[in-house]
């Protein structure tokens, strides 16, 4: 017998929502900041497709230093801003949108005080540590209790890498309704990273100390492993919009020897 391919269907209202899709980004620095550009890019090529686009908040309360140029875009005016503020109001003005910066950390110390609790269709973590991963995970236990479509939490990208690798993992935030189908195995639950990878991250040490400048900064990260990932996650999500189901939940990246392999859903 001739086994099915694992399939996993866009949820329904990603599909023909009535409101923008509700996206928190989580985190501005090399690879989120690059993420943003590429969520600009696709919010206004869905409107121009009739869908209702994108509605962004941009979580980072790191400030500009001139460690972060080059690996990251950032000009000398903006150095002592807000990552968070500089990008957005940059995004704002070249694409007319109407997106959010907001200067603290996405935790769950702080759900309560940051606009609408949270509560989002879609989460991009793009941070440094497990540690804030966990708590990510800990704080979308959360908002997985709002039924409400509008802010219903969906979907979970993380994206993390090292100097040369990378990986982007998408989940889903609880189960995701799959249609029946007789050419696929359909699949309503992508595990999160914290869940799937758990015993790898908790082995990981935190190192998050800021680069006093870019040489030591390429030294941690090199210079197009960020925006190699971002293009690539966002290629995923277009995905899951355009073509309404994806058959691959993720990638590893290594740009050392420039090979990817993807993650298979199952």
């Amino acid at each position: 017998m001739k086994l099915q391919t694992a399939i996993h269907y866009t949820d329904n209202y990603l599909i023909n929502s009535t409101n923008p899709i509700t996206v928190n980004l989580i985190g501005a620095g090399g690879t989120g900041s690059r993420m943003l550009t590429e969520l600009a890019r696709m919010n206004h090529s869905l409107i121009a497709l009739g869908h209702t686009g994108l509605q962004l908040c941009l979580y980072d309360d790191d400030i500009i230093t001139t460690a972060n140029q080059g690996r990251q875009l950032f000009a000398d005016a903006e150095i002592g801003l807000y990552k968070s503020v500089a990008l957005i109001n940059r995004t704002n003005r070249f694409f007319g949108t109407n997106w959010k910066a907001v200067t603290e950390q996405f935790s769950t110390t702080n759900l309560k005080s940051i606009p609408n609790q949270g509560k989002a269709n879609i989460y991009i973590s793009c941070v440094d540590t497990a540690s804030a991963r966990f708590d990510i995970a800990k704080a979308l236990e959360g908002v997985m209790v709002n039924n409400w479509e509008r802010n219903k939490a969906l979907y979970w990208m993380d994206i993390g890498n090292a100097r040369n690798t990378g990986q982007a993992i998408l989940s889903t935030i609880g189960e995701i309704k799959q249609p029946s189908s007789k050419l696929y195995k359909t699949v309503s639950n992508l595990p999160m990273v914290t869940d799937e990878f758990r015993e790898l991250l908790e082995s990981q040490t935190d190192n998050n100390e800021p680069s006093c400048s870019l040489a030591e900064a390429l030294e941690k990260q090199d210079l197009y492993i960020n925006s190699t990932l971002a293009n690539m996650g966002a290629s995923l999500l277009w995905k899951l919009f355009r073509e309404g189901m994806t058959q691959h939940r993720g990638f590893f990246l290594n740009l050392a020897d420039f090979r990817s392999q993807p993650i298979s859903v199952c």
